[in-house]
């Protein structure tokens, strides 16, 4: 294995759609990363929900954001907003949605999520 591996999100290795969603997938060795960029109006439980077919995200997030805010709220009943520059660690059992006008983008590092994240059965 080479001590340096790069990709790009402009050339991505696989990229999903779901509703309101673009998902640009890189994987460079066993690390895969992703630029997750949700629209306007995007909400996991009516855009991703569907296509995950559990009652909520069962994804575990680690990421940065680039742009836009998204709301979080949690089964333990906490709940947060993450915009630009904010890092945060998502755990299972949540739901979120785009707050304003403006397209969510963020970049997610951890790989099995990212992996298996809006991808479906």
């Amino acid at each position: 294995m080479a001590g340096i591996e790069t990709g790009g999100f402009d050339a991505p290795d696989e990229v999903r759609t779901p509703e309101r969603t673009k998902i640009d997938i890189v994987r460079m060795g066993s690390t895969t990363a992703a630029r997750f960029t949700f629209q306007p109006g995007w909400k996991w439980s009516e855009c991703i929900k569907p296509v995950a077919g559990t009652d909520s995200c069962q994804a575990r997030h680690v990421g940065v954001v680039q742009s836009g805010r998204l709301h979080v709220t949690h089964e333990d009943g906490t709940e947060s907003e993450v915009g630009p520059g904010n890092a945060y660690v998502i755990e299972p059992g949540h739901d979120a949605w785009v707050v304003g006008d403006e397209d969510y983008v963020a970049f997610e590092f951890e790989t099995r999520s990212v992996e298996d994240y809006a991808k479906g059965s």
